[in-house]
This record gives structure tokens, sequence and C-alpha cells, in this order.
């Protein structure tokens, strides 16, 4: 078994008893950092530097440089698996991501096959092999997967930030040809989170991002059937050592229950839900990961420390806490208020303990 220097993260995760509580942060590699800008610049693209282990390894590294952050994420995107289905990724100024040819029909849905990890998602499995490297067994290493519903709206609607139109008409009108789609996403995903952990993952999260959109039933039948699919399909183990996996839904509160019951270690969950009702909700089931307000690091750093200070409260005693935010750090976040909110939980958490 490979030790690493510190796996607070892996053992809480798994509801091991912890000296404190772990953090990291959503997106701590990204724009609010004046070197990835730099590092951005010199690839020329957002997709340029996704795609160039080199750089992507670099950048996921930056934030560990700058704080006592207790694990790396591999610095990808969620549109990993549509951009090498073929469907014209690209980003567009002010409007995000953009897919040249969506899918809507039969013709394009049947036509689908999932990528090969190991071929045209190469550079995700590259970039994980050099962080591996470069970690030297300091850190876990964290990889990850948009869910298939999340993935479908994009694929769908062609765009990110939609009112969901197209993908609830054909949820509604079309729902066979729907699940045709999120066979072939749940098929992929499997496949990539699987090459991932063999390529030094230690632990995989699937970012729902849109399954909030839903109603209970058909999040039932088009996300979280799909989920609990992914999660009985992943490796459990490597290395004699069990490789957690998180889920986090974003406005998946009220499926709180069903989420613990779904084959998760941990669910994730966002800044609208008090973790502490939370952790009632989910009975010892699950580890929880969040939550913290992410507009909360604008404030001042006394009202940073006050609001970890409250989301260590709320949860209490006991492990099975990873602390992050509700969501990602936006760009316009003052570094500094990074630093004091991974401080401020490295300094008040083992009280919890």
């Amino acid at each position: 078994m490979i030790s690493l220097e510190n796996d607070l993260l892996l053992r809480a995760l798994l509801r091991e008893p912890t000296p404190r509580t772990p953090v990291w942060i959503m997106r701590q590699a990204g724009r609010y950092l004046p070197e990835y800008k730099k590092t951005r610049e010199k690839a020329g693209s957002f997709l340029n530097l996704a795609k160039n282990p080199d750089l992507a390894t670099e950048v996921s590294l930056q934030p560990l440089e700058r704080f006592n952050l207790d694990a790396a994420i591999v610095f990808s995107d969620i549109l990993t698996i549509p951009d090498a289905m073929g469907l014209g990724l690209h980003f567009v100024e002010g409007e995000g991501p953009c897919f040249e040819r969506p899918l809507r029909d039969e013709k394009s849905i049947y036509g689908l096959a999932p990528p090969d990890p190991s071929k045209e998602l190469r550079y995700v499995i590259d970039t994980i092999r050099q962080l591996r490297k470069a970690l030297k067994n300091r850190l876990p290493l964290i990889g990850f997967s948009g869910s298939p519903f999340t993935l479908a709206c994009y694929q769908i609607e062609g765009r990110g930030g939609s009112d969901f139109q197209l993908v609830k008409k054909m949820l509604y009108e079309r729902p066979k040809l729907l699940d045709v789609l999120l066979e072939v996403n749940t098929k992929s995903v499997i496949d990539y989170l699987n090459a991932q952990i063999m390529a030094g993952a230690d632990a995989v999260m699937i970012f729902d991002t849109w399954g909030g959109i839903l109603s209970q039933e058909c999040y039932i039948k088009f996300s979280l059937k799909y989920i609990e699919r992914i999660l009985g399909g992943l490796i459990p183990s490597l290395d004699g050592r069990k490789v957690p996996k998180t889920v986090f839904s974003k406005g998946g509160a009220v499926w709180l229950d069903l989420l613990s019951k779904s084959g998760a270690d941990a669910i994730g969950i966002d800044w609208q839900l008090d973790i502490g009702l939370a952790r009632k909700v989910v009975n010892e089931r699950v580890a929880l990961q969040g939550n913290l307000d992410p507009s909360v690091l604008f404030g001042s750093p006394e009202l940073v420390k006050s609001e970890v200070g409250k989301v260590l409260e709320s949860y209490g005693n006991g492990s099975g806490h990873v602390f992050n935010l509700g969501h990602g750090v936006s760009q316009h976040t003052p570094p500094e208020n990074v630093e004091i909110l991974v401080e401020a939980v490295r300094d008040k958490s083992p009280s919890f303990h």
C-alpha cells in the first residue's frame, strides 16, 4: 500500500477518525489566482491549458504552493467527455461553454459512442500521472467527472446557463431517447473515472451540477439512477486502499436522504442547507463535504473566520466532515481570504475531534 504523508481527506471521506477537519476548495486552481492567469495567458485559451498535461499539472499545483490544503484536484473540466465525443466544444466570451453540434435527434444520439480514455481523453490521464509523480505522495489527488444528466444538459442545450427548455422537452416528450443518451454518458463516466483511478486519483467526485432543476420523480429516473450505476461500477479499492467516492448535487438538499443511500461515501452540499441538519438526515451513513457560502470570501478576515467557525460548530464533534465551499470559488475572490479560510479550519477544527 502506498502511504501518503497527509491522508486526512481520505480518512474523513470514509468517516474514520482524524485529528482535525481536512479542507480543500472547489475550483481551488483558477482565475482568482494571479499565477493561474499568467499560465492561462501562456496557454492562449482555457482548452489549450486543460489539454496540455504540463500546464494543467502546473496550475493544479499552484494553490498547494500558496495554501495549506489537504488535497489536490486535477485541473480539468466536466465537459471533457462531450468534447471527446466530437461535439465541438468552444468557449464564448461572456457566454461560457458552447457546442457546435448539440444532440437533439435520434440520428445524433443513436450514433454516439463512449470515448476511449486512453485515446480521446489521454491528456487528462497524463495530467493525473504527472500530478501523482509531482505530489510525491504528500497529499491525496482527486479526480472527477460530470454526472450523466449534467453532461446531457450541455449536450442537448449546446451551452450552459440556459433555461433547459430543450432538455425538459426531450425528458417529457421523448424520455426513451434521453435514456439512450444517459446510458452512453454513464458508460463514459465509468470508463473515465476508472481510468483516472488507475492513473493515480486517490478519490473521485461526481458533479451533478444541474440535477437540481428536476422534480423529485425526474431526479430519481434521470439523474440518481445513473449516478448509482456509476458508483456501483467504479473500482472500489486500489493497492490495498479504498477509493472514496463523493457526489455533489447542486440544489440537491431535498434528495439528501436518497443520495446518502446511493452508494457514495460522501455527499457534497451547497450553502443553502445547514450542515448540522444535513448530518441528522444522513444519519452517519456518509461523510459530508461543505458548505461555506463562497460569497463569504468577499468579506473581512474576521467575517471569514467567524463563518468558518459556524460551519464547524453546526457539523459538531466527530469525524466525517470535509470542509469546502458550497460551490466553486469565485474568480473575483481575494486569494488572501482563501488563506484565512484554510488557516481558520486548521486552527478551529481540532477542538471538534
